[in-house]
C-alpha cells in the first residue's frame, strides 16, 4: 500500500474508495441493529412468550452494552490498535447474532442482544478513529464524515424496512442471522484495507484500571436505570437511588481523570472546540429520533393495522429523504459550516416528527404519515452529518478513539433516554384515558400522539443546544495533535496516549 501526502486525495484511490465502503458498513451493521428488531418484537413476544415487561429488553439491552461500554471501547482502540480492536468486536458481534437467531428463550435472547451491543462498543469507535486519522485533508475528511453521518441516519430507517421484510419472509430470527455475511464480509475486507499496528507496551503499563472500571460501571447503571424507569417509576427510591449511584460513580471517574497521569479519558479532549455541544446535541436529537422511530413502527402495526411488510415499505420514502439530505448536507457544509445545518436539520425533523403526531385513527398512509416521514427525513439526514462533522473536527489522531466513543455513547444513551422518557409518558396517558373508559385503539393512539409530541420538542431543543456549538466547515485542525501527521493506510498511527 502506498502512502498518501497532504497534496494528494486519499479519495481518490481505489484503496481511499473501498476503505470508506468498509468502514461505512462497519457503522450500517451497528446503527441499523438499534431499529431492525422494532418491527419484529410482536412475531418474538408470541414465539418466545415474552412479557411486556421484558419485551422492551430485546432493543434496550443492546443499548445497554452498546453504551455502557462505549467508552472503554474507543480508549482500547486508541491504545491496542483499532484493526485489532476492529476485528475483535466483528468476531464477537458475529457470534452474539448466530446465538441470537438460535434463541429458544427469552433470556437467551436478551443475553444474545447484550452481547451483540459488546460487539458494536468495540466496532464503531474503532471504525470512526481509522476514518478521522486517515481522511484528513479538508474535503476528503468532510465528504467521508458526511458519507459516514449519512450512513447512521439511514440505517434507522432501513432497519425498520427490512426489519419488516425479514420478518413477514423467512422469519423474525433472520433479523440476527441476516448480520453473518456481512460480518465475514467486513472481517475479510479490514484483513486487505486496513495495516496492522503495534500496541505500545509504555502506555498499556499504565493503564487506568480505576478509571476503567468507574466509566464502565457508571455508564452501564446509568442507561440500565434509564432503561427500566418506566416500569419501577421514575419517582420511586430504586430509580432515584441508581440515578445517585451512576452519577457518584461517573463523579468519581472525573476526579480520577484529573489524579492520574495517564488517564482513560484525557478530560483536556472536552476542550476542543464544539465536542462538548456537538456530544450534547447528538444526545438529545437521538433521544427524539429513535424514540419515533420506535413508537411510528408500533403505531403502524397496533392502530393503523400494518403487517410488518407494509410497516417496513412505509419507510422507505424515509430512506430516500436521508440519502437526498445527507448528500446535500456535505456540499452545504464547506459553504456554511456545521451550526447553521445542525439548527436547521433540527427544526426541520422537530416539524416531521410534530406531523406524525397528528396522525388519526384509519388515516390513509398519503395523507397522513407520508408528508411528516419525508419533512422528518430531511432533518434526519442533515444533523447525522452535520453533527458527526462537528464533533470530530480538531480532534488529535491520538484521541480519535476516545473522541468517536464520547460522540457514540452520546447516541447510545440519548436512545436509551427517549425509549425511557416517551414509554413512560405514552404509558401513563393511555393508562390514564383506559381508566377513564377509552375504548382501547383510540386510549393506544393518544398516548402514542402525546410521546410523539415530546420527541418533536426534544428536536427543537438540540436545535438550541447546537447554537452553542462551534461552526466549523470541515477542516481538519491540528490543536494539540499530532504536528499534522498524516495516518494514511502505510503510516503507522501514534498510538501514545496524553
Amino acid at each position: 500500500m502506498v502512502a498518501t501526502t497532504p497534496q494528494q486525495s486519499m479519495l481518490a484511490t481505489r484503496h481511499g474508495k473501498l476503505l470508506l465502503a468498509l468502514l461505512c458498513a462497519v457503522a450500517f451493521l451497528d446503527f441499523i441493529d438499534a431499529s431492525i428488531v422494532n418491527v419484529a418484537l410482536p412475531s418474538i413476544r408470541r414465539d418466545l412468550g415474552f412479557s411486556i415487561q421484558d419485551l422492551q429488553w430485546v432493543p434496550s439491552g443492546y443499548l445497554l452494552t452498546y453504551g455502557g461500554l462505549m467508552l472503554l471501547g474507543g480508549r482500547a482502540a486508541d491504545l491496542l490498535g483499532r484493526r485489532r480492536v476492529l476485528v475483535a468486536g466483528t468476531v464477537v458481534f458475529s457470534l452474539a447474532s448466530l446465538t441470537g437467531g438460535l434463541a429458544g428463550s427469552s433470556g437467551m435472547l436478551i443475553g444474545a442482544r447484550m452481547a451483540q451491543g459488546v460487539g458494536a462498543s468495540m466496532m464503531l469507535p474503532a471504525a470512526l478513529s481509522i476514518l478521522t486519522t486517515t481522511f484528513k485533508e479538508g474535503s476528503d475528511r468532510t465528504t467521508a464524515l458526511g458519507v459516514w453521518g449519512g450512513v447512521a441516519g439511514l440505517a434507522s430507517a432501513v432497519g425498520v424496512l427490512a426489519g419488516g421484510l425479514l420478518t413477514e419472509g423467512p422469519g423474525w430470527r433472520w433479523v440476527l442471522w441476516v448480520n453473518l455475511p456481512v460480518c465475514v464480509g467486513v472481517l475479510i475486507a479490514i484483513f486487505r484495507l486496513i495495516p496492522g499496528e503495534r500496541v505500545r507496551s509504555a502506555a498499556l503499563a499504565n493503564f487506568d484500571t480505576l478509571g476503567a472500571i468507574l466509566a464502565t460501571g457508571g455508564m452501564l447503571l446509568l442507561v440500565y436505570t434509564l432503561v427500566k424507569a418506566p416500569d419501577v417509576g421514575w419517582g420511586t427510591a430504586r430509580t432515584v437511588g441508581m440515578l445517585a449511584a451512576a452519577g457518584a460513580l461517573l463523579f468519581a471517574f472525573v476526579v480520577n481523570e484529573q489524579c492520574n497521569r495517564n488517564p482513560l479519558m484525557p478530560l483536556s479532549i472536552l476542550r476542543i472546540k464544539g465536542l462538548a455541544a456537538a456530544d450534547v446535541t447528538m444526545l438529545i436529537g437521538v433521544a427524539g429520533f429513535l424514540a419515533m422511530f420506535f413508537f411510528l413502527t408500533f403505531y403502524m402495526q397496533s392502530v393503523l393495522g400494518y403487517s410488518p411488510i407494509q410497516t417496513g415499505v412505509a419507510d422507505v420514502p424515509v430512506c430516500v429523504g436521508v440519502i437526498v439530505a445527507a448528500g446535500a448536507t456535505a456540499q452545504l457544509i464547506p459553504r456554511i459550516g456545521t451550526r447553521p445545518v445542525i439548527v436547521a436539520g433540527s427544526l426541520i425533523a422537530a416539524v416531521g416528527i410534530y406531523l406524525l403526531a397528528s396522525v388519526p385513527i384509519g388515516g390513509s398512509y398519503a395523507s397522513a404519515i407520508l408528508p411528516g416521514a419525508i419533512v422528518m427525513s430531511l432533518g434526519l439526514g442533515s444533523v447525522f452529518v452535520a453533527v458527526t462533522t462537528a464533533a470530530n473536527a480538531g480532534v488529535p489522531s491520538d484521541k480519535a478513539g476516545l473522541a468517536a466513543s464520547l460522540l457514540n455513547a452520546s447516541q447510545q444513551v440519548g436512545g436509551a433516554l427517549g425509549l425511557a422518557i416517551f414509554t413512560a409518558i405514552a404509558t401513563s396517558h393511555t393508562q390514564h384515558l383506559l381508566a377513564d373508559g377509552t375504548p382501547r385503539l383510540h386510549a393506544l393512539d393518544a398516548g402514542f400522539h402525546r410521546a410523539l409530541v415530546v420527541a418533536a420538542i426534544f428536536l427543537a431543543g438540540a436545535a438550541l443546544i447546537a447554537l452553542r456549538a462551534t461552526n466549523t466547515r470541515g477542516e481538519a485542525q491540528e490543536e494539540g495533535g499530532d504536528g499534522g501527521q498524516v495516518a494514511g493506510p502505510g503510516l503507522e498511527p501514534s498510538l501514545e496516549t496524553s
